[in-house]
């Protein structure tokens, strides 16, 4: 069984960083793209950022380019979340998930970890 586990979500204010990590662990498996999804309340779950796991290219959503940054490790695998000039409207439940080779899609999901951004 394949595990994500989100971890460095907390309450700041705004203008403040939080660096978000997702750990795999269990049954190695082959990833296509690894990603991070947010839902805040009320709210559909949309796409903040993705990277490929092979080559690493990355694309983000309109609403945090230039503010986030996304990363991997390959051996781990660990895929990060660099948040900068953090903003209210950034407050969500923030979900990790891969995209494993032959899937058709985000087919592994984490828990969550909650930010929250104080204006």
């Amino acid at each position: 069984q394949v595990q994500l586990v989100e971890s460095g979500g907390g309450v700041v204010q705004a203008g403040d960083s939080l660096r978000l990590s997702c750990a795999a662990s269990g049954r190695p498996f082959s990833t296509y793209a690894m990603g991070w999804f947010r839902q805040s309340p009320g709210k559909e779950r949309e796409f903040v950022a993705s990277i490929r796991w092979s080559g690493g290219s990355t694309y983000y959503a309109d609403s945090v380019k230039g503010r986030f940054t996304i990363s991997r490790t390959i051996a781990k695998p660990t895929v990060s979340l660099q948040m900068n000039s953090l903003k209210p409207e950034d407050t969500a439940i923030y979900y990790c998930a891969a995209h494993t080779v032959g899937s058709t899609g985000y087919n592994l999901w984490g828990q969550g970890t909650q930010v929250t951004v104080s204006s």
